[in-house]
């Protein structure tokens, strides 16, 4: 069983494992044309993928397999039967070791581990630094479009609890037993920005560990654990408590999630659905200051 967070020596050192399955996951978010509704572009990360990988991965494109086709919202989690389809096809089967990165950020490498997690897949980790930390350390690169895996049958055995809608969330938000937890940043949470999702501000009563400040800008690794846990206390995220995990698509939310997992917090879950959902939404209450 991998550690849910690999190092770059510790990839180099398995990269030629026949069980392994190596992916790039990331996507870009581009400003969207003025008038178009829509928060943002997203654009596949094959691009730079092609112009640069760590050898022998393959590409996952998160909105173009990966993703709920039947609604307006980004990113949402779609049924089992695509998803057992769409991972199949990459090469993944119970016997892989399966191990996630991206580029400028870890947020679309922890999207895919949780997605794995809560598909009962659990053989899954993150690399540490993603490509960044590889290209800084002056390891070997490979250029061109992905070779691929030999197909293989996925069988997904999914489990509660990982996701929750907008009726739950706003439930939680007066459940003392539960803490909601925003990952953009502060200038959001507090509503001093427009926001690109609708109505600025935060679902009401929710604190904020933004996912940027869990992260190391130089090298994009995580930070270490301990400094992880003084944010989350600090902001009254104890291991009682569940924890409900936003941001604006579902993404940088897995972030706080896989530290706050790392860290041995069981209860906790995503709301899927995040600001994308929330700030458009005029029946919900949204807070701001």
């Amino acid at each position: 069983m991998l550690n849910e967070l690999i190092t770059t020596t510790e990839l180099a050192d398995i990269i030629n494992q026949p069980e392994l399955r190596l992916f790039d996951c990331t996507t870009y978010l581009e400003p969207a044309p003025e008038g178009s509704g829509q928060p943002y572009l997203t654009v596949s990360g094959r691009h730079t993928f092609e112009a640069g990988h760590v050898p022998g991965a393959d590409f996952l494109d998160l909105q173009g397999e990966f993703s709920d086709p039947n609604t307006e919202l980004r990113f949402m989690m779609p049924d089992v039967a695509r998803l057992e389809r769409a991972f199949g096809g990459h090469g993944v089967s119970s016997a892989s070791r399966v191990v996630l990165y991206g580029i400028g950020t870890p947020m679309w490498a922890t999207r895919f581990w949780w997605m794995l997690k809560s598909l009962g897949f659990e053989n899954v980790a993150v690399l540490d630094g993603g490509l960044d930390k590889w290209k800084l350390e002056g390891r070997p690169l490979e250029t061109g479009p992905a070779k691929g895996y030999q197909p293989a049958t996925f069988t997904a055995r999914p489990r509660d609890g990982f996701f929750v809608d907008k009726h739950q969330t706003l439930a939680a938000s007066s459940e003392p037993g539960t803490i909601i937890v925003n990952a953009l940043g502060p200038q959001f949470h507090k509503g001093l920005e427009p926001s690109r999702y609708g109505r600025p501000g935060r679902v009401p009563g929710s604190c904020n560990v933004s996912a940027a400040t869990l992260l190391d800008p130089k090298t994009k690794a995580f930070v270490p654990l301990a400094e992880a846990e003084t944010k989350f206390q600090a902001q009254g995220i104890t291991k009682d408590k569940r924890v409900i995990a936003y941001c604006g698509g579902g993404i940088s939310a897995t972030v706080d999630l896989f530290l706050l997992h790392r860290l041995g917090y069981d209860n906790l879950t995503l709301y899927d659905g995040s600001m994308g959902e929330w700030a458009k939404d005029a029946s919900l209450p949204i807070e701001t200051g």
